[in-house]
C-alpha cells in the first residue's frame, strides 16, 4: 500500500461541484492541504478553481494517483483505463472499492488502496506528505 504524498498529482475521479457530495469534500480537503489535483467529471469545466476533465485520457499531464469516488461498477472501468494509461496507483474511497477492482489491480500490477481507508483521514494522520 502506498501512502499519500504531495509529490503526486492526484486525479479526483467523481469530483463534484455539490458541497454535499464526497467528490466535492475530498477535492476541497486535499486542495486545502496543498496537494496537486485535477478533477474528473464529464459535466463540469472547473470545480473549486480546479481544472476538470471529462476523462483521465484527456488530462494533459498523467496523474500519479487516481482517487475513485464513484460506484464500483464505474470504478472497475476507471481501473482498466488507469492501467491502459500507465497510472499505477489507485485509491478507492470507502464505497468505491470492490473485490473485482482489487483483484484486477493485483493481477495488473497496479497499487490499490481499497481497505476502507479515507484519503482525507489518512492525510490528517500522516502529517508528513512529502
Amino acid at each position: 500500500m502506498f501512502s499519500p504524498s504531495k509529490k503526486y498529482l492526484y486525479a479526483i475521479v467523481g469530483a463534484s461541484s455539490n458541497p454535499e457530495k464526497y467528490g466535492h469534500k475530498v477535492l476541497a480537503n486535499l486542495q486545502g492541504k496543498g496537494f496537486s489535483l485535477i478533477a474528473i467529471n464529464p459535466h463540469e469545466k472547473e470545480i473549486l478553481g480546479v481544472k476538470t476533465y471529462s476523462k483521465l485520457s484527456l488530462c494533459p499531464k498523467k496523474p500519479d494517483v487516481a482517487v475513485l469516488i464513484v460506484p464500483p461498477q464505474i470504478g472497475i472501468e476507471i481501473a482498466k483505463e488507469c492501467k491502459n494509461l500507465g497510472i499505477n496507483k489507485i485509491w478507492c474511497q470507502p464505497g468505491a472499492e470492490s473485490d473485482e477492482i482489487l483483484e484486477f489491480c493485483k493481477k495488473s500490477g497496479v497499487e490499490c488502496v481499497g481497505d476502507g481507508s479515507c484519503i482525507m483521514i489518512e492525510t490528517n494522520q500522516n502529517k508528513k506528505h512529502s
